[in-house]
């Protein structure tokens, strides 16, 4: 008879420190190559669908065959977050054992367009982690990390610096920052106007009515987009859409392996993942948040889907960054949009600057970001974006 598997995790999620000795075991790997997880790899029509499912993206340009077709891509191509389903940007899985991690910030740089029969690798390197004063928990570690991800030719899709804040729990919960914070409680008009802003968002999206950097100025407005009342069926579509999840045995080898990153539900005794404060609000309160929260790169695309949306085909999406100042929980809504800060030319390539801003329900600034796009010129001296299209940052601008 085998010997029955004793799986040494326990109720409460390990209570790890940020001390001396953990801090220089995390800055031991800066400089490394960290082997990547295995989730979602490959591109077909139906992933590239489900991720648009995923993050609530209507543009029929990563979703519809024929529309696609008459695209000047001639064919479907995926939305620009796609990649990261291969590998979260920034996820905190190196160094500090038992520390809670939470996503701050993705800063991507892009290259290439994701088709469908790609294959989706990853290769991460450890930049940095510092020591920082925190309000949340006191003192915090801050990891920087860059993803590279590529295709099976091995060119580069795109490149992201990723940042992810470590927490003790213990003194996130003793804290207790947010513990004033409420589900918000909504007005039957203010439901209706979300609603209808989410309903209509597909009729304004520009799709193949071309928009030309002359036809754009400083300090204009690009369309907002409602993403909320978050739930848990937006949590968990984001999960389904990344390709993320195991269960059963699936799931038992892997905390057998790495049981300080899984804890036993105190209701049922079934074995949990300690991220699981996405989708349960009890846990969530363990780690000092007051309800289920979003995903940083959930958050993320939808600040893409913004610029997307406004920019139309024919232009490119070179650059997105976005932060996470303040947890996005159960109820609350998002409001994204953004301002046109720059237009400028740098290589004959016609581009602008975007400052954009996620606004919760309360009217805070929860998630401050900036976007680079490419857009076509009616200038024949300027080039047309196109797949492939490499641009250095270092931009001049116009005289």
């Amino acid at each position: 008879m085998n010997k029955p598997v004793e799986l040494a995790i326990t109720e409460d999620a390990a209570e790890g420190k940020i001390n001396a000795q953990s801090m220089a075991a995390a800055r031991a790997l800066i400089g490394n190559k960290l082997r990547p997880e295995q989730y979602l790899r490959d591109a077909s029509v139906d992933s590239l669908t489900i991720f648009c499912n995923g993050i609530g993206d209507l543009n029929p340009l990563y979703r519809d065959l024929e529309y696609s077709r008459w695209t000047r891509f001639g064919g479907l191509i995926g939305h620009p977050c796609f990649p990261w389903t291969h590998h979260w940007p920034g996820r905190s899985y190196w160094g500090l054992p038992g520390v809670h991690g939470f996503g701050v910030m993705i800063d991507c740089e892009y290259f290439r367009n994701v088709r469908p029969g790609d294959r989706i690798n990853v290769w991460n390197r450890v930049i940095d982690i510092q020591e920082k004063p925190s309000k949340f928990s006191g003192t915090m570690a801050m990891q920087y990390l860059e993803s590279t991800y590529t295709n099976q030719r091995d060119e580069i899709l795109c490149r992201a610096l990723g940042m992810t804040a470590r927490h003790e729990r213990k003194a996130s919960r003793d804290t207790n920052k947010y513990k004033d914070v409420k589900t918000h409680t909504y007005t039957d008009d203010e439901i209706a106007r979300i609603e209808e802003q989410v309903m209509s968002e597909p009729s304004r999206i520009r799709g193949a009515a071309t928009r030309h950097f002359e036809d754009v100025s400083v300090g204009e407005k690009i369309d907002e987009i409602a993403r909320g009342p978050l739930s848990m069926s937006d949590t968990m579509a984001f999960v389904i859409g990344s390709g993320r999840g195991a269960a059963h045995g699936a799931l038992l080898r892997h905390a057998a392996k790495h049981p300080k990153h899984y804890v036993r539900n105190k209701l049922g005794q079934g074995v949990e993942y300690t991220g699981i404060g996405h989708h349960r609000e009890n846990f969530a309160r363990e780690v000092g948040v007051p309800g289920m929260y979003d995903y940083l790169p959930q958050r993320a695309a939808w600040f893409a889907t913004a610029i997307t949306n406004w920019m139309g085909d024919d232009a490119v999406l070179k650059r997105l960054r976005m932060e996470a100042r303040m947890f996005n929980i159960q109820g609350d809504t998002t409001f994204i949009g953004g301002t046109i800060v720059k237009k400028y030319v740098k290589d004959r390539c016609a581009l602008v600057d975007i400052e954009m801003k996620g606004v919760n329900q309360r009217g805070e600034l929860s998630s401050p970001g900036f976007a680079t796009v490419m857009l076509p010129s009616k200038d024949i001296r300027t080039k047309v974006p196109t797949d492939g299209t490499v641009v250095d940052l270092d931009l001049e601008p116009v005289r």
